[in-house]
């Protein structure tokens, strides 16, 4: 299962996006977003819910009076907006950035302690209680961001301030937790540093780190149970009180997780940790741990992930539930998670070689992750629903946690500095490579250049696929003795794909899901596809989806707005045997994908009764032409009404 390729995703000191969508949320995370999360990190954002993040940690360096306020993982969002800011600097967009981050990292080093340990709730709150709460504390899973960042911007400006303090903390870690005498038995409650850890051991090869990642990976589950017997000990006393309903497959610490058959509990925890899976499997070669993967990954994607690439289908607990439980109006689909989902399947194909699995990131990517932001990069989604009806989306209800527009901010405010960092490091989803070959996995317009088999390739890619189903890749490089390949992703949806190389029609090569074209001094590439706007339904055991229709085109989901179809989207019928139209987007949106038009019926149901709530049925029926928009666009005009599974005319 394990590729014989060390394949890497591109992290390249400038990747510049051109696509026309993709740029213009790219281009606000500088312009806009990172001035933003700064004013709201720093509580001045009138209206925002406040984040106390940097007074915490002004409190914690002792150069004000306070307590802490927030969560218990509030560093975080300064961590992740750092992770930001040296994405965009590695991309030449974040430059002016770089004294603000720079203080900052001072700061946080004037926080952390004599002994490496960082984290502004238990140095303020409660010094004496350090990792005795794993369960709640967040303590690793804060650490594992800082560590991220970290690493990023050591990668980005070659900086060393921040990876010393990184590495002090991840030395504390090494000497606290593991199996030998004295040390703490324990692991995250919430993973995430598992992932950092590998990050970090790839930035300094020192392979303790990569030793202690392993470990938390094998020791969770195990018996006895660490988390478990911590939570019983604790008799009833949380920090969060949802917690009280905390149970063993929240934590994935069930069962031994190598031994796991399904994705179970709170779903970013879970696909960070499977991230850190596929990154030890392919690191160690570890094909017991492949093997888990790849188990897990397909439970996710054949039986709990919804269509827009969104996971979790519990409000409660933000987690997955059983196999093809997904509810449309009140389930989770946390921003955060499909990031994470992102990451997993990012990494299952570097383990494998497999072109598959881009299409996974790519539905996550398209949908949920573009969702999650609004055009200008100021509101976000916490949650991502398929449907939206605003009246019942009511505080203190079963619905509370569904919001039907986006945020300024949120208490906890892990989503929007995570889609940030997706989006702005956006660079290493498009593009992969390996000793001998670059790899192209989304059709993303784009310049840059790497290093393969000691050479250089300066290569960019002009992708109109969406429009015209054609993707032009230009790839220049020195003369060698050793052969270079392009590989490129051939999606499911691009169907009847040709290919001409120079100008001249070229065989169609495919391994692995890729066109494998060799590289010449100069190779121009054209590859062409036909793209339709298709319908598409739910495997008859999504109950939630049966007798409904949805409709993509490419990687992108399309629903409809009650700005285009008016209110009472439940009442559109549409039919499958109907055909799609495209027709220009609403020039209020980003990008130029197109809207898509059916033919569709709108019923109206009045019962004789009228002033009754039942009664006797009578129906009436209207015909429509039904409009829909990209999912990934949608709240970005007139609020109201979203439904993405339409109806059925059967």
């Amino acid at each position: 299962m394990i590729t014989k390729q060390e394949i890497q995703p591109v992290i390249t000191k400038k990747v510049v996006i051109t696509d026309s969508l993709f740029a213009s949320y790219v281009n606000a995370i500088a312009e806009h977003l990172l001035p933003y999360q700064w004013k709201v990190l720093n509580d001045q954002i009138p209206g925002a819910e406040k984040s106390h993040c940097i007074d915490n940690f002004r409190i914690a360096a002792g150069e004000m009076e306070g307590t802490h306020q927030g969560a218990v993982f509030q560093d975080t969002d300064l961590y992740k907006w750092l992770e930001t800011v040296a994405f965009c600097i590695a991309n030449g967009t974040g430059r002016e950035y770089i004294e603000i981050a720079d203080e900052a990292i001072a700061l946080i080093g004037r926080a952390q302690e004599s002994d490496g340990y960082i984290n502004t709730y238990f140095t303020i709150s409660c010094p004496d209680k350090k990792w005795t709460n794993l369960v709640e504390g967040h303590e690793l899973y804060s650490g594992g961001h800082m560590i991220e960042a970290a690493v990023a911007y050591f990668n980005a400006t070659g900086k060393k301030e921040f990876l010393y303090i990184a590495c002090k903390f991840a030395d504390l870690v090494c000497r606290v937790f593991g199996l030998e005498e004295g040390k703490c038995k324990g692991y995250p409650g919430h993973q995430e540093i598992e992932v950092a850890l590998v990050k970090l051991y790839q930035a300094t090869g020192n392979r303790s780190y990569l030793t202690l990642a392993d470990y938390f990976i094998r020791q969770r589950g195990q018996e006895p149970n660490y988390l478990m017997e911590e939570y019983k000990s604790r008799q009833g006393r949380n920090l969060f009180p949802e917690f009280r309903e905390y149970d063993d497959k929240y934590a994935q610490v069930h069962a031994p997780v190598l031994k796991q058959e399904t994705a179970e509990g709170h779903a970013v925890r879970a696909v960070y940790m499977y991230s850190a899976m596929a990154d030890l499997a392919r690191v160690e070669r570890d094909e017991e741990m492949a093997a888990a993967c790849q188990r897990l990954y397909e439970n996710i994607v054949k039986k709990r992930m919804y269509i827009t690439g969104g996971i979790g289908s519990s409000g409660t607990l933000e987690r997955f539930t059983a196999d093809y439980d997904l509810p449309n109006d009140r389930m989770y689909c946390e921003s955060c998670a499909s990031v994470g989902l992102m990451m997993f399947a990012q990494r299952m194909a570097s383990l494998t070689g497999e072109a598959a699995y881009y299409d996974v990131v790519e539905r996550a990517l398209c949908n949920t992750v573009l969702g999650g932001i609004s055009k200008e990069g100021k509101r976000y989604f916490y949650v991502n629903p398929l449907e939206v009806w605003p009246q019942n989306c009511l505080a203190s209800t079963s619905m509370a946690h569904v919001k039907p527009v986006r945020q300024k901010w949120f208490g906890c405010a892990c989503c929007p500095p995570n889609i940030a960092r997706t989006l702005a490091s956006l660079g290493q989803y498009i593009y992969a490579q390996s000793e001998d070959s670059l790899y192209v996995n989304q059709f993303i317009s784009s310049s840059s250049a790497v290093e393969i088999g000691g050479q250089e390739i300066g290569f960019s890619m002009d992708s109109t696929y969406m429009k015209d189903g054609a993707v032009r890749i230009t790839a220049k490089c020195g003369k060698r003795e050793e052969a270079l390949y392009l590989r490129v992703r051939i999606p499911e949806y691009f169907k009847k794909p040709t290919l001409k190389v120079n100008g001249k029609d070229a065989p169609l090569k495919l391994e692995q899901g890729y066109a494998v074209i060799p590289l010449e001094e100069l190779t121009e590439v054209c590859l062409q596809g036909e793209i339709l706007p298709r319908f598409v339904a739910a495997n008859r055991n999504v109950r939630a989806d049966m007798g409904r229709l949805a409709i993509m085109k490419g990687p992108y989901v399309y629903c409809m707005e009650e700005e285009d179809n008016g209110d009472n989207l439940a009442a559109v019928l549409i039919s499958d045997q109907d055909k799609i139209e495209e027709c220009a987007l609403d020039s209020r949106l980003p990008g130029e994908l197109p809207m898509l038009k059916t033919p569709a019926k709108k019923v109206t149901q009045t019962i004789a009764e009228t002033d009754e709530l039942y009664g006797t049925p009578a129906y009436t029926e209207e015909k429509m032409v039904a409009d829909f928009v990209p999912y990934a666009l949608w709240c970005n005009r007139t609020p109201g009404e979203m439904q993405v599974w339409v109806r059925a005319q059967i």
